[in-house]
């Protein structure tokens, strides 16, 4: 079990962090820095441009999977604020 998985943020998602970006200047790599939920777990996290889809992706280590008996492949939702 990898200690780190990245979750493919949607469209929606992906446009709202875009907008609430504009005219700012972003750290390292481009990230985001966002509060992240997902279940019962809520954590401090970036979110990192995917050049490949121009998207984001979103870190999802082994201890929330665990937590939140998430798997490999599994939809899951996402709460995201900046």
């Amino acid at each position: 079990m990898a200690g780190w998985h990245f979750i493919s943020l949607d469209k929606k998602s992906v446009e709202a962090i875009k907008k609430s970006q504009e005219g700012k200047k972003r750290i390292g790599w481009g990230s985001v820095p966002v509060v992240v939920t997902v279940g019962e777990t809520t954590w401090k996290t970036s979110v990192f441009p995917d050049k490949s889809s121009g998207g984001f992706l979103m870190p999802l280590k082994a201890q929330v999977r665990k937590k939140e008996e998430i798997e490999a492949k599994d939809e899951v939702k996402v709460s995201i604020s900046f």
